[in-house]
């Protein structure tokens, strides 16, 4: 098989986590529904965006993998449907806490888990004060269709993240987010930046992208939606505004994808010879 069908969730969310998974699940169905292989939420979709300030009493809302309802809400949904949910979730692990995704297969099980690399710190983001770095390294997981890679919010702006996924071998590229206004400077609208630094992605490594972000205003802090499926040409094939609730499902046929990265030559140019400063400390 060469086609997928993907879709990517867009919705507001209460501060209720029961509440936020009866809202996803729905939107989990639609997608379904409509003939979705993947359904990708967005980022905590547990809850409102609680990183806005640096508050102790936060930390209790981490929950182990096994224990937290919202991954295990979504192993029951992913089996019941068939389908694999990247489910985005506040992890604890022993002392440690991170900003975590668990992969979710059609027969309700856990892949893997990825934990966030890139972990902001600036006003009304301030995950630095929650989250620990990631320890998994990049992940990617191999499916009967497609090889999945996930980057979580942060990750999505750094073009290492996409090409790491990419020698990986992933053939799609997945970003749940929660973003929106910069409380420093009402004047900043950076959904266009958010946008375009994705859709380079697509473009520099010719592979789909699928970006799932939040809307809604949370503690005065309006998040911007723009939710979007581009294809390898980093051409829109669904895209959501600032306000939209629903699903965006769009169908990949891979085939073509890899036929149109081996014609740009991207990776046949590569000089891996050149690159040694990229990991270099500034």
């Amino acid at each position: 098989m060469t086609e997928i069908t993907v879709a990517a969730l867009q919705l507001a969310f209460t501060d209720d986590i029961d509440a936020n998974i009866t809202e996803v699940s729905k939107l989990v169905r639609d997608a379904a529904a409509r003939g979705a292989h993947v359904v990708l939420p967005p980022e905590l979709f547990e809850g409102h965006y609680f990183c806005q300030v640096e508050d102790e009493g936060q930390f209790a809302r981490a929950k182990p993998t096994a224990e937290h309802k919202a991954v295990r809400a979504m192993q029951a949904l992913a089996a019941e449907l068939k389908i694999y949910i990247p489910t985005s979730f506040f992890e604890a692990d022993g002392h440690h806490y991170y900003n975590s995704l668990a992969m979710i297969d059609p027969d309700g099980r856990i892949m893997g888990v990825y934990r966030k690399s890139h972990i902001p710190d600036g006003p009304g983001y301030e995950e630095k004060f929650y989250f620990r770095p990631g320890n998994t390294g990049f992940k990617v997981w191999p499916t009967e269709r497609a090889t999945l890679g996930v980057g979580i919010c942060w990750d999505q702006w750094y073009p290492e993240t996409a090409r790491a996924l990419m020698l990986m071998g992933a053939d799609l590229l997945f970003f749940p987010t929660a973003i929106g206004n910069e409380p420093h400077d009402p004047e900043l609208d950076t959904s266009r930046l958010w946008q375009r630094a994705m859709v380079g992605h697509s473009v520099s490594n010719v592979v789909p992208v699928i970006a799932a972000n939040r809307i809604g205003t949370e503690n005065g802090q309006t998040f911007y939606g723009h939710s979007f499926i581009a294809n390898e040409r980093g051409d829109y094939l669904a895209a959501f505004g600032r306000e939209e609730t629903g699903a965006l499902v769009a169908t990949i046929d891979l085939d073509i994808v890899k036929r149109h990265r081996a014609a740009f030559g991207f990776f046949r140019d590569r000089r891996p010879d050149l690159y040694g400063r990229l990991v270099q400390d500034i």
